[in-house]
């Protein structure tokens, strides 16, 4: 009777172990000293290694992670806590660098101590990749949107459509800081003529990009407040006071002007 229990038992061990092996990603489990007692084909694939290879062989020596041999490994968290822990890491296979994923999760015996960690590796390059390029096309979109244009000499102008919120105000003064910088500008018109509606949040972006040129050394001049918004920022109590304000782009202009000591003449014919 015990012998048949043990063949159901072994047998039982296979078909687990061969369900392993059909994952598409790498499953591993190692003992408490970190030795490697299983890895699918999908690992060994992976580090293109035979099991024969890299049995009883600690893990560390097999990967080329960032996390090994560090305080970020999470085997040996999982071994010493008895938690499941998941996190992004790196692997060196050769040249070639890749992302990835891993979950570990204590192996108990029958009695629920811990004897070893299990580990599942997601590869997360295409995930990687597709978020870097939304950060490039987002920043892109940026760009677009709040384009710094050299107006004349020593004036520079901004011109806002859409929505302002926290990231693009972040933006807007980034790249207006930057291009003072760069040419030495003295005035600034921001013109928010599209911007549809303005809350105190949006009010109080404002005051800081404002501030934030002042101690450029550029005075800022905000243009294009429409009769809604200025209603809308009168109903909100919102202090603008320390802000030069203009009704159109081209009041802005002149006013800037004023401040350059410029004056534009109509050429005598």
């Amino acid at each position: 009777m015990k012998n048949i229990v043990q063949n159901f038992q072994e047998a039982d061990t296979m078909i687990k172990i061969q369900i392993l092996d059909q994952i598409p990603t790498t499953v591993m489990a190692v003992d408490k000293e970190l030795r490697i007692t299983y890895m699918n084909y999908a690992g060994q694939k992976v580090i293109n290694k035979k099991w024969e290879d890299i049995s009883g062989k600690k893990c560390c020596d097999i990967w080329d992670c960032l996390h090994c041999n560090t305080d970020e490994c999470y085997m040996c968290k999982t071994i010493k806590n008895g938690k499941m822990y998941s996190a992004q890491n790196e692997i060196t296979i050769g040249d070639l660098k890749k992302p990835f994923e891993y979950y570990v999760v204590p192996l108990r015996d029958e009695d629920g101590n811990v004897i070893g960690g299990l580990e599942f590796v997601v590869d997360i390059t295409e995930r990687v990749r597709y978020e870097e390029r939304l950060k490039e096309q987002s920043h892109t979109i940026r760009e677009m949107s709040t384009p710094t244009i050299e107006l004349w000499n020593e004036v520079l102008v901004l011109p806002v459509v859409g929505v302002v919120d926290s990231m693009r105000a972040q933006h807007m003064m980034d790249s207006m800081l930057n291009k003072i910088a760069e040419t030495h500008s003295k005035v600034i018109i921001m013109d928010i003529q599209g911007v549809a509606a303005i809350d105190t949040a949006v009010a109080n972006h404002l005051i800081k990009i404002t501030r934030a040129t002042k101690l450029m050394g550029c005075e800022c001049i905000l243009s294009g407040i429409t009769p809604a918004v200025a209603q809308t920022i009168i109903q909100l109590g919102i202090n603008m006071d320390t802000i030069k304000t203009k009704s159109t782009l081209s009041d802005g202009l002149a006013e800037a002007f004023k401040i350059l000591n410029l004056e534009v003449k109509k050429k005598k014919e």
